[in-house]
This record gives structure tokens, sequence and C-alpha cells, in this order.
């Protein structure tokens, strides 16, 4: 398994940035001792971290790398730099844009991905989760799978205590919650799209620990989502905010993605 740090200047922040990207191109037959041929390109997953994170957290906390190489899945994992990955009030700073639009663009160029709708999944915990469920929606012609876990769905809820930073990105939240800053706002509108003929709803994966602050509001949109007949997957279990938490529930993403089986070989991560 390659696991790549890629610096490329980015048009929506307008700075360089950095990605890793896990991707699975060095497997060696057993058999001819030789590079397995790529014989279609990799499906995907974006994974976006929490709050005070980076690109570097996925894995430095979760095995994440073992279990995209199982399943022959590239993992592409930006820095959202707690911006709740929507469209900054601050000039230069379009982490919407970013995620749903240019990531995908450049990695497609720069790697052998999927550019398939259902071979592209976008994925995060807490503040991630957040950015999974708005830009899965809004970017739904780009991302089938959305799988959400732990998610700071509350960031717009002026009664809920405030996380970091929220007005810096939001403003008034209020004003902004009306906009498509609200994943709400963003699944409202595809709804009417999906209505329409003119998309289709990706399916979506809910996770929450028992013992997290965001298990109440998890569970409203679970039962959301369940009325409107989204298809759906939801888990919870006990746990809290907490990196234990999401190393089981990514592992759990990856099996329910629909991800064929890896090809027989060795890699960077094989121990004999």
């Amino acid at each position: 398994m390659a696991l790549i740090q890629m610096n490329y200047l980015s048009n929506a922040l307008l700075r360089t940035v950095p990605v890793n990207v896990i991707l699975p191109v060095d497997k060696v037959s057993s058999k001819t001792r030789d590079y397995e041929a790529c014989t279609k390109p990799f499906k995907t997953l974006y994974l976006l971290h929490g709050m005070f994170g980076n690109y570097t957290d996925w894995c430095a906390n979760t095995r994440i790398q073992r279990w995209a190489e199982e399943k022959n899945l590239a993992v592409v994992m930006p820095s959202g730099d707690n911006m709740y990955y929507v469209n900054s009030l601050i000039p230069f700073n379009d982490y919407g844009a970013f995620i749903g639009e240019e990531l995908p663009r450049i990695m497609r160029a720069a790697f052998p991905l999927s550019d398939r709708r259902e071979d592209t999944f976008i994925a995060g915990l807490s503040m991630g989760g957040f950015g999974a469920l708005r830009n899965g929606f809004k970017y739904a012609d780009t991302f089938g799978y959305i799988a959400a876990l732990s998610s700071a769905i509350t960031v717009l809820d002026p009664t809920f205590h405030p996380i970091a930073g929220d007005k810096a990105v939001f403003g008034d939240l209020a004003a902004a919650a009306q906009t498509d800053k609200n994943y709400q706002v963003c699944y409202e509108q595809l709804k009417t799209r999906v209505a329409a003929g003119e998309a289709v709803m990706p399916h979506v994966y809910l996770a929450c620990g028992t013992d997290d602050e965001f298990i109440t509001s998890t569970r409203a949109l679970r039962d959301q989502l369940q009325n409107d007949g989204v298809d759906l997957a939801y888990d919870e279990e006990p746990g809290g905010h907490e990196w234990d938490f999401w190393d089981r529930q990514i592992k759990k993403v990856i099996d329910w993605l629909p991800l064929d089986d890896a090809e027989q070989g060795f890699s960077s991560g094989a121990i004999d």
C-alpha cells in the first residue's frame, strides 16, 4: 500500500495544500514476484477529519491503511482547517468547492481513480461528519455514498453550545442556517432534484457513540432519513467522541461500501 503526501496549488483556497493519499498500487504477486497490474481505476473514499485535526489524523489514529489495502480502496485525506468544509466568509477559503469539486478533479488527474459516482464515497468524523453530509448532499452527482460518524450537526443550532470558530466560519448562525452551508438545506434541495428525476439520493451511513453529546441529534437525523425513505445504515454502540470509536466505525464503513475483494499479492503493509 503506497502512502503518498501530495502538495498542490488549490484554486479554491489559493494556496498550496497537503493531502494524504492511500493508493493500493504496490501489490506484488507471490507467484511472479512482479507488480500486479491495475486492471481498472480505484474506487475512492474522501475521508474528512474533525475539529483541531489535519490530513494526517486518520492514518495516525486508525487502521484505515490496512483496511483500505484489504479492499483495494484508494483513500484521499485533505485538511479542513476548522472550516467545516463549507465556503467561508474569509476570501480564498472555499472549502465546500475544494472538497466537492476541486479535490476529485485533481485527484483523478493525478492518480488512477474511478470517475464513476457509484465508485466515489465521502466520509468524516465530527466536523468531518458535518462536512460529509453537507458536501455529499450538495455534490450528490459526485458522491454515491456518505458516511457520517459522530457528526457535529448541531453547529448551526443557537441553543447548542458553541464548538470552536463557528461564527468565524458561518457568521450569523440563523442566517447561515437558511443557506447551503446548512446540510439540511442541501438535503432538501437534493430531495427536490431527486423527485424531479434530476439526481439520485446517495446511500447514507450514520453512527454515533451512546456516550457522545451528538447522539440525540444523530438519532433525530436517522429518524428523518428513514421517514423520507433514504437508503440508510445506522449504528450506535457504547463509546464517546474518541478515536477508539472511530477506529471501529471506519472498519464498519469500509465493510458497508460496495467494494471488491482484494486481489492476491503482498504489499508494503504485508507482514511475514
